[in-house]
């Protein structure tokens, strides 16, 4: 399929981009690593009247530990997170790295497209959301930190104002004794999932789970946080039977819709079902 007719922007800085983005309003699309966005035009599913490249943009790459964060800029590309020395203590980012499509995907997209392109499907919106990120956004009143938990509005609707950039994506560093993992099932490699888990735990010093995230991909219009089942689990050793309680309640606020990959009934079980799993490794990876 061919794109619909549009014009093609370059802008070397975050300011010019943000002033292109006023000018040309609704009918403006930001292009980062292009994965998500060039597929829907060539399927015609979106049609921007104009497309603004900010690859030439310096400065948005990078991945670095800083005031207590770890953070990632916009145009930072998902190979890079996976070849990153400084990612080792953050698993359950290096788990949701490797599952995103295939090599040739991941040397193109980048983090922040992923996010801000506002797909449930995507594997990094639940995986910030159990991290409890915080997305950097830069417009023309400057920047402002939005919570993860506030990101996600609907399908493929995110806080990004028509003027604004995601720029940078902020996550806390975890403290000693924290671990965390992304399972997912896919029908193929390279595919979206049909549902995949995503679990970020900390441990006290007597092996009671401290603090907690689970996240949902795949489940709702947006990533779904498994509110009850983090409720559930804090505070408590994470036995056999907190772990299946916990499960069984992230299921419960699953909502998925039935598709090509199965119906209601078969997705609920594998959040579940992954749910499990996740927590049993990202324990492990804590310590316990």
């Amino acid at each position: 399929m061919i794109p619909a007719a549009f014009e093609y922007l370059r802008p070397k800085t975050i300011p010019e981009a943000v002033a292109l983005l006023q000018q040309h309003g609704d009918d403006a699309k930001i292009l980062s690593g292009g994965q998500s966005l060039i597929p829907m035009m060539k399927l015609r599913l979106a049609r921007p009247a104009v497309l603004i490249d900010i690859n030439r943009i310096a400065g948005l790459s990078y991945i670095k530990e800083d005031g207590g964060f770890l953070k990632i800029g916009g145009l930072t590309r998902e190979a890079e997170l996976e070849a990153s020395p400084v990612l080792s203590k953050y698993p359950l980012l290096l788990d949701t790295a490797h599952v995103i499509a295939d090599p040739q995907v991941r040397n193109m997209a980048t983090v922040g497209g992923n996010l801000a392109h506002g797909d449930p499907a995507n594997d990094h919106p639940a995986t910030m959301m159990a991290l409890g990120a915080q997305i950097v956004a830069t417009g023309s009143k400057g920047e402002r930190v939005i919570p993860i938990d506030e990101f996600f509005v609907t399908l493929f609707t995110t806080a990004l104002k028509h003027d604004e950039i995601l720029t940078e994506i902020r996550i806390p560093i975890p403290p000693a004794k924290s671990g965390g993992a992304y399972v997912k099932l896919e029908r193929k490699v390279g595919d979206f999932g049909t549902a995949a888990v995503a679990v970020q735990l900390t441990l006290d010093g007597g092996g009671a789970i401290q603090k907690i995230g689970i996240a949902l991909t795949n489940a709702g219009p947006t990533p779904i946080r498994a509110k009850k089942a983090e409720d559930a689990l804090r505070g408590k050793k994470p036995d056999a039977a907190a772990i299946a309680q916990a499960a069984q309640l992230a299921s419960d606020d699953a909502q998925p819709g039935a598709d090509l990959r199965g119906p209601v009934a078969y997705k609920k079980g594998l959040a579940k079902e992954l749910t499990k799993r996740a927590l049993a490794i990202a324990l492990q990876r804590a310590g316990k």
